[in-house]
């Protein structure tokens, strides 16, 4: 069964629904409307299924918005009006060079990943992104239920990659980002961490934050200087020159979904807010704790009020003493 609770294509044609439009003796063997949709590049099952609940897809000129609906390859399926066909499932591998913007249109942007593809590779889509002055692998594909299951976080993928910093990195720093810190509100931390050379360090993420290296360094005031994604999961680099891409063989793929598959292990939740990576002051050291105010004058002028001293009592002489009985 599927996410919207329909047969799946791999159950016996007794159990398929009849698709609308055709006899009601007879069942169909077509495709979901949604994995239709994501064979023709047009994302993953999940954004494919807004097109089709806000009434963008038609099927022989009649819209669709049921997402059990399925698709006969002799349909006519148009979205927004523009036909849309199924194609052959593809993975590419790319080693992108420095100064690419993983993009597919920019107009701000001089170069893009797909200036470095052929003109057949436009309908794939990238999976996940690295900055522009990010190198190595990406994966491109018009597979969107892959596509999907690499960028979830519950997968846990590893992203493994090579940074040269501007200088010598110590274990302190690597402690830090072991230990983790807070980036625009989500908890950012390394998964593992080697050190190769003295300014150069390798590094296993499971997160995809947005710049999340180069931001956890500058935080421990060290400068990126070179940052190359190495592997992802299973697939490396090997054979595959900057700038230049090979297609994923099946027994690639296998792999890939292997490992997507394999079990994980349950992730915690921290227990509290950790300090950024740079560290902070503890307040008691910056200034005297604060002492309740001594009196409601004090409270209210912010001020201490002052303290009354009592006089000693004056010594009376006998003379004195005896003028006064006189006088009285």
């Amino acid at each position: 069964m599927d996410q919207a609770g329909e047969p799946d294509e791999g159950e016996s044609p007794s159990a398929r629904p009849t698709l609308r439009g055709h006899s009601k003796g007879s069942v169909e063997t077509g495709m979901r409307l949604n994995r239709f949709l994501a064979a023709a590049g047009l994302g993953s099952r999940r954004s494919c299924e807004e097109h089709i609940l806000k009434g963008r897809v038609s099927i022989n000129g009649s819209f669709k918005r049921d997402l059990s609906t399925r698709v006969l390859p002799s349909d006519d399926v148009r979205v927004n009006g523009r036909v849309v066909k199924a194609i052959a499932p593809r993975t590419i591998l790319l080693n992108k060079p420095a100064g690419y913007t993983t993009t597919r249109s920019d107009r701000h942007a001089e170069r893009t990943i797909f200036d470095l593809l052929p003109s057949d590779t436009g309908h794939l889509f990238h999976v996940g992104r690295l900055d522009k002055e990010s190198e190595g692998l990406l994966l491109l594909t018009n597979d969107g239920a892959l596509a999907q299951e690499l960028m979830h976080p519950s997968k846990g993928i590893d992203k493994e990659y090579e940074v040269i910093v501007d200088k010598v990195f110590t274990s302190s720093a690597a402690a830090a980002l072991k230990k983790g810190t807070w980036i625009e509100g989500s908890m950012a931390k390394v998964e593992a961490i080697r050190q190769l050379a003295p300014n150069k360090i390798q590094i296993v993420l499971h997160q995809g934050l947005k710049r999340q290296i180069r931001v956890m360094l500058g935080q421990l005031g060290y400068e990126v200087q070179r940052l190359i994604r190495t592997r992802l999961g299973p697939l490396t680099l090997r054979g595959v020159k900057p700038g230049s891409y090979r297609d994923l063989r099946k027994e690639d793929l296998d792999i890939l979904r292997k490992e997507l598959a394999a079990p994980r292990p349950p992730r915690t939740k921290p227990t509290a807010k950790p300090e950024p990576l740079f560290g902070t002051i503890p307040p008691s050291s910056l200034a005297k704790e604060k002492r309740p105010p001594r009196s409601p004058r004090e409270a209210s002028h912010g001020k201490a009020a002052p303290r009354r001293v009592q006089k000693p009592a004056r010594k009376t002489s006998p003379t004195a003493t005896r003028m006064r009985k006189t006088h009285r």
